[in-house]
């Protein structure tokens, strides 16, 4: 007969890691595996039988998530061979790491990207968005605020190169005459919030397929 849980608040769907020895941590193989059979709250022997690893080495290892705060125990405990085994859960559905948090000598910056058209620009404004959210959602979550964010997400067909050209060029436009109708340099108790955009192709193809038309595509410039 277990014991009854206790109140908990649910998890989040999603925290950011951007402490490198949690980001470590979580990045161990076994820990990983962990993190994603505990969809649902489960006790040490339960995960092992899951894993088909020792009860020992998962206790050890759901120790260092607990200590790093990636898994935490619900208070509920549950019967097993004369033993009261705790039950634990993770703290979030979903983990993203900062990148700053690998512990990079040089994280990406998108001023030192010059080509604004680059996958590496776009990449570099998505990590430094990732960087930002996570101090401004524990600022906001440290004084009990909801952390203000906007938004969007569109798959849109192009018929062709030059219609992509045509379709950037009348987005840019539409949005620099929205900035500039609500942009308000002399607001002082106002809020800067930044936005940004970028567009990449979707994901069409399966990865077996990927790998076969680049080892075919390999295979064409090594035959003379």
């Amino acid at each position: 007969m277990g014991l009854p849980a206790q109140q908990l608040d649910p998890a989040s769907d999603l925290a950011l890691i951007d402490d490198p020895v949690k980001a470590a941590i979580a990045l161990h193989p076994i820990r990983r595996r962990l993190l994603e059979s505990l969809g649902e709250p489960d006790s040490a022997s339960g995960l092992a039988r899951q894993l088909k690893l020792s009860r020992q080495k998962v206790n050890y290892h759901l120790r260092e998530l607990e200590s790093a705060g990636l898994v935490e125990a619900t208070g509920e405990t549950r019967q097993r061979r004369g033993c009261q085994e705790r039950i634990v859960r993770a703290v979030s559905t979903g983990y993203l790491i900062d990148p700053s948090a690998l512990g990079l000598a040089n994280a990406p910056d998108a001023a030192s990207f010059r080509d604004r058209f680059s996958s590496n620009y776009l990449i570099a404004l998505a990590a430094q968005a990732i960087r930002d959210l996570a101090v401004l959602r524990k600022r906001a979550g440290g004084v009990g605020k909801q952390l203000p964010t906007f938004s969007m997400h569109a798959d849109v067909r192009l018929a062709s190169p030059t219609a992509l050209n045509e379709f950037t060029q009348d987005l840019s436009s539409a949005i620099a005459e929205c900035i500039a109708k609500h942009h308000n340099e002399a607001a002082s108790e106002g809020r800067e919030f930044r936005f940004f955009l970028g567009s990449y192709p979707t994901i069409t193809k399966s990865q077996a397929e990927a790998d076969a038309e680049a080892k075919s595509h390999q295979s064409s410039k090594d035959t003379p």
